[in-house]
């Protein structure tokens, strides 16, 4: 039987680049890459997740996060 409901929107994160990589440590920059930022000022809109998370909170000092709404996009 198939489900009559919506499933509830995964809430997101942006995430904006405020830092330069230069002179930082590679597992730095790769953390970067992985989040899909590689110039100064480029934002990401990403699913708000653990992984996501830990992530940003790697490189706190390099990127900028703030909540997303879901009626926004």
């Amino acid at each position: 039987m198939a489900r009559s409901k919506k499933a509830a929107a995964a809430p997101k994160v942006r995430v904006t680049q405020i830092g330069s990589p230069i002179g930082r440590p590679a597992k730095q920059r790769a953390t970067l890459v992985g989040l899909g930022l590689n110039k100064m000022h480029r934002s990401r809109v990403l699913e708000d997740t653990p992984a996501v998370r830990g992530m940003i909170d790697k490189i706190s000092h390099l990127v900028r996060a703030e909540p997303v709404d879901a009626e926004a996009e």
